[in-house]
């Protein structure tokens, strides 16, 4: 939608998804020699895990007035540098789900431009399973339970 996307990702295991699905580049963040390549590089970047993460090392990816905005709620709280900000004029910021009229433009937005999500459907009784490889981090994207097979 106009907007240059790299994706960062721990692996290149969504490599191909991530292409598939409008983005420009992608890159692995547990290769070490990612956060060096894209030091200064990017605007804004999204975050949506709820893993810990290394703060400052994302902030480095940010280019002077860059924003790292989390949307992701990790357990544990998250620490930062304070020069990881000042010395890019850099900002870090968060948000949460938007109220019934946010979720409701969002949803036209995506019906307008025929944007869809990409999930898993599991039957009710495997929701154990599929814990388990939420654990083992066995999961393309969400699960949604099928509620047919509620009983």
């Amino acid at each position: 939608m106009s907007a240059e996307v790299t994706v960062l990702s721990q692996s290149l295991k969504k490599q191909e998804d991530g292409l598939r699905l409008g983005a420009a580049h992608y890159a692995a963040t547990s290769d070490p020699d990612t956060f060096a390549q894209l030091a200064g590089r990017f605007d804004l970047i999204v975050n949506t895990v709820s893993a810990a993460v290394d703060v400052d090392a994302y902030l480095s990816l940010l280019a002077v007035d860059g924003a790292l905005v989390n949307v992701g709620a990790p357990a544990e709280p998250l620490s930062l540098n304070a020069m990881s900000l000042i010395g890019g004029r850099r900002t870090y910021a968060g948000s949460m789900i938007g109220g019934i009229a946010e979720t409701q433009e969002m949803l036209d937005f995506c019906a307008e431009h025929g944007i869809g999500a990409e999930v898993e459907v599991i039957a009710a009784d495997a929701v154990n399973e599929a814990y388990e490889r939420v654990l083992a981090s066995d999961v393309r994207y969400r699960f949604v339970i099928d509620t047919a097979t509620l009983r």
